[in-house]
C-alpha cells in the first residue's frame, strides 16, 4: 500500500473524530505486518485524561483484531502544519513497532513527511530494557 493511500484513510478517519473540547480533529491509519489497515480518530472526554488519541485508537483496533507489528502509521491533523504523535502515542507505537516501521505525518494526502520511530523517539524505553 502506498503512503498516499494510507494518508487518505487517515484523512477519512479524521472525519469521525469526537473533539468537542479542542476542536482539533485527528485521524490515523496503521498498516500492520499482516497487510491489514486499521484506522482510528481522536476521542475526547470531559475528563481530559480519558481522551484517546487517533494513533492509539488505530493501534488498539489493530492489536485487538490480531497481534502483529506496525509497518506504517499515517497521521493527519491540521492541514496547515504537520501533526506529530504525542509522547504517550510514541511510547505505544514503540511497543508494536520494529526498526523498519515508518511514521508518516501529513497535512493531506499529498504533503507528508516520512519518519522512523528513532527519528521521533530516540532512546525509546522498550520491553528489551525490562530484561536487562
Amino acid at each position: 500500500m502506498e503512503y498516499k493511500e494510507l494518508m487518505l484513510k487517515a484523512k477519512e478517519a479524521r472525519e469521525n473524530a469526537y473533539s468537542p473540547y479542542s476542536n482539533f480533529k485527528v485521524g490515523a491509519a496503521v498498516l500492520m505486518s499482516n497487510g491489514k489497515v486499521y484506522t482510528g480518530c481522536n476521542i475526547e472526554n470531559a475528563s481530559y485524561g480519558a481522551t484517546n488519541c487517533a494513533e492509539r485508537t488505530a493501534i488498539f483496533n489493530a492489536i485487538s483484531d490480531e497481534h502483529g507489528t506496525i509497518r506504517v502509521l499515517a497521521l493527519i491533523g491540521s492541514e496547515e502544519e504537520y501533526t506529530y504523535p504525542c509522547g504517550i502515542c510514541r511510547q505505544v507505537i514503540s511497543e508494536f513497532s520494529d526498526e523498519n516501521t515508518k511514521i508518516i505525518v501529513g497535512k493531506n494526502e499529498n504533503e507528508y513527511l516520512v519518519k522512523t520511530l528513532k527519528d521521533i523517539l530516540p532512546g525509546a524505553f522498550t520491553k528489551k530494557d525490562l530484561h536487562k
